[in-house]
């Protein structure tokens, strides 16, 4: 194109070309540093979105950008059918960094929740013992694991869902935050896990009540069936610690990583297991050909070592904290409720004179904040970690003077 793009012609683009399977607010993004963005024409906003989480460490990170430069000028690509020297590298750090004997990478959360589902399966049956086929794996109600046909099998979400049987057997699907529900569906000798997300991001940052992570592994546990935790969106230093679990002191039998595994630079993603798990798949039984590859392994040991050296975790239990405080105070009955843990955090919208959640993000926007509603009456708030705090404050003066606009 000779002509100089512009916010409309870029969205028609992508209306013209481009699968409708996504609705996105109408700004167009050309630019990013740390917890800003600027559009086409220049405009610049606070990204309280972070890409989902994908961009904990903010945007265009110098180091996770400098080592994934310095890779792709070296080698990007063996695929696993030779060895790199990237790779080991990688499998050492993460492995100790987050405390299990091995790790399988892959590449997106969607990949990664798919690898943990047959981990599972298949120690179900060389481990366990259940029949062949037979091996069954609870899910909460109102998940969000990603959007395959198997994964989406186990959706309660019509949209994700509807249209696109027929689906994957060997789900149990239980509420969410329910205790008795989990000790039921323990009671069937084929279940071998339980899918579960610490906070439920997608369904509206839904923090379960204190002590439910605990109990439901201890449960897992006298029941010898796996716990697995999709840490996605909420690990890596979300919610005030490496990953949420760690709140109440759960190490997951199978955990499961992405997003800003990479810092947002690259699709990144991680199974992690100790052995007798994982070294259930045996050679050409799994794989992927860009998982694991060198400018993957770099980033990601940038990314995490980002994140500890920069104690992203201490600052979003800080700054969380000052967040929702202020969300608590704001003077209007649009504001239902507010929730969260760390810079994970959402504000049920109450619709008042036909206006809702999507028209308090589209205030916001004009604002110079970006944030998302999901299920329509709820506004998730997740800006990047490294947002200094006099920008959180000027960011959330944003937010009340476009809620209270519709007052």
């Amino acid at each position: 194109m000779s002509e100089k793009l512009t916010s409309k012609m870029a969205m028609e683009l992508e209306d013209k070309y481009g699968a409708h399977n996504y609705h996105p607010l109408p700004v167009v993004l050309s630019k990013g540093r740390k917890a800003k963005v600027w559009d086409v024409e220049g405009k610049e906003y606070f990204d309280f979105l972070s890409a989902y989480s994908a961009v904990n460490q903010g945007h265009c990170h110098p180091k996770i950008v400098g080592a994934m430069i310095d890779q792709a000028e070296t080698l990007t690509l063996t695929s696993r059918a030779f060895y790199s020297d990237a790779l080991g590298v990688y499998e050492k750090y993460i492995t100790e960094y987050f405390g299990y004997d091995k790790i399988l990478p892959m590449n997106t959360g969607a990949e990664a929740d798919e690898t943990a589902l047959k981990l599972c399966r298949r120690w179900a049956y060389d481990k366990k013992g259940v029949d062949a086929d037979k091996a069954k794996i609870i899910v909460c109600a109102d998940n969000f694991h990603g959007r395959t046909i198997t994964i989406i099998s186990m959706s309660t979400d019509p949209d994700s869902k509807a249209g696109y049987g027929p689906y994957t057997p060997g789900f149990v699907v239980i509420p969410y935050n329910d205790l008795d529900a989990l000790a039921e569906a323990l009671k069937d000798p084929d279940v071998a896990g339980f899918l579960v997300e610490p906070i439920q991001g997608e369904a509206g940052v839904v923090v379960p009540q204190e002590g439910y992570l605990k109990k439901a592994y201890e449960m897992c546990k006298a029941k010898n069936v796996l716990f697995i935790a999709d840490e996605v969106q909420t690990g890596i230093a979300r919610t005030g610690k490496l990953l949420a679990c760690e709140h109440e002191g759960v190490r997951p039998d199978i955990l499961i990583l992405g997003k800003a595994l990479s810092g947002g630079v690259y699709p990144v993603s991680a199974v992690l297991a100790d052995d007798e798990i994982m070294l259930t798949i045996k050679p050409g039984q799994h794989g992927s050909t860009f998982g694991g590859n060198p400018v993957a392994a770099k980033v990601a040991v940038a990314a995490l070592e980002v994140v500890k050296d920069e104690n992203l975790a201490d600052k979003a239990k800080y700054l969380g904290e000052i967040f929702r405080k202020e969300m608590e105070s704001i003077d209007s009955d649009m504001v239902e409720l507010v929730r969260g843990k760390g810079l994970l955090n959402a504000v049920v919208i109450k619709p008042k004179n036909g206006k809702t959640a999507m028209d308090v993000c589209l205030k916001m926007a004009e604002n110079g904040v970006l944030a998302k509603p999901t299920h329509d009456h709820i506004i998730r708030f997740a800006p990047p970690l490294v947002i200094k705090e006099d920008e959180l404050m000027e960011a959330v003066e944003r937010i009340k003077k476009s809620i209270l606009f519709f007052d």
